[in-house]
């Protein structure tokens, strides 16, 4: 069973393994730590049972006025297809909901396939692009948006 839990410090090391995997450039353990001390976001991890299974995905999600920007969401290689990037999502699409925020955006990779039909399956609509977004490599990156009403 997967369970969505705050992040911690003591989640920190496991987080930065997984970003290592997903995410280019992955971010600093200070950048994490500052993150879950943050009034204005959301940052959960999923475990494979209640406090004492393996951290296996997390998401950051930031407040901006009534706005939100996902900024990170990844699932550990060996428990994707598992349903956590699922959870994650709608625990972040909850606490939108929740925080009376109307809208999130998000960018992602042009080639990251995965992640694009993830947001596509939550309501997420492409807006735009953004040329050589993203170093190491340099890729586009799409802009996409998800709104309360689900419009674009």
């Amino acid at each position: 069973m997967i369970v969505i839990k705050t992040a911690t410090e003591a989640d920190i090391p496991r987080i930065l393994e997984i970003e290592l995997e997903a995410i280019s450039p992955p971010w600093s353990h200070g950048t994490l730590l500052s993150e879950i001390y943050r009034e204005d976001s959301f940052f959960a991890v999923a475990r494979l049972d209640m406090d004492t299974g393996p951290l296996s995905g997390f998401v950051i999600l930031r407040r901006m006025g009534d706005e939100g920007e996902l900024l990170q969401i990844a699932v550990d290689k060996a428990a994707r297809r598992g349903g956590a990037a699922d959870l994650l999502m709608a625990a972040a699409l909850g606490f939108i909901k929740d925080a009376s925020m109307g809208s999130i955006f998000l960018e992602v990779r042009k080639s990251n396939e995965a992640a694009i039909s993830l947001y596509k399956k939550h309501g997420f609509k492409t807006v735009r692009s953004r040329k050589d977004y993203y170093s190491d490599p340099i890729e586009d990156a799409i802009v996409m948006k998800w709104s309360v009403d689900h419009g674009s």
